[in-house]
């Protein structure tokens, strides 16, 4: 399986890095980990069999956690990159919240299949992104979302 070399979610500040989709102090969680591929962002993930609707397909809900933690993470990376900072740069990147998320589910998602979450970023205000976003199992697209992603106010994770 390929992996994502330099995800944003790796520096983020320990304090906000404890997100169920996301978080890497979340032991429990998905661990999504996402970084850029070329002008888009990437995330990919292997489902367990555990993230069953029914038996040979994966729950809707994990394609819905899915899309939020790429959005989010996807608009960090875009402002860190506008910031004139890369993930690898050692320096903290903005983290995000989720002010709107929408998922539209195109086909059934095969279990035992990687999923690629790819997307593009949007800058629609200086402290909001919108995340355009594909799930792909194998070859096969299977969900479109959007995220409407904001900068998390100060004081959030305090």
């Amino acid at each position: 399986m390929e992996t994502i070399k330099h995800a944003i979610q790796d520096y983020y500040a320990e304090d906000l890095a404890h997100c169920f989709g996301c978080g890497r102090n979340n032991k429990l969680g998905h661990g999504f980990r996402t970084g850029w591929n070329g002008d888009e962002t990437l995330t990919l993930y292997k489902p367990e069999p555990e993230h069953t609707a029914i038996p040979g397909f994966v729950y809707g809900g994990l394609l819905a956690s899915l899309i939020d933690c790429h959005g989010t993470g996807s608009a960090s990376l875009a402002l860190h990159r506008k910031n004139g900072h890369e993930p690898e740069d050692d320096v903290e990147p903005p983290r995000f919240v989720t002010a709107k998320l929408e998922v539209q589910y195109l086909k059934p998602t095969p279990q035992n299949v990687e999923l690629r979450a790819r997307g593009q970023v949007e800058e629609v205000h200086p402290k909001k992104f919108n995340v355009h976003t594909e799930v792909y199992a194998g070859e096969e697209l299977v969900a479109k979302g959007l995220v409407v992603a904001a900068v998390m106010p100060e004081g959030f994770g305090a």
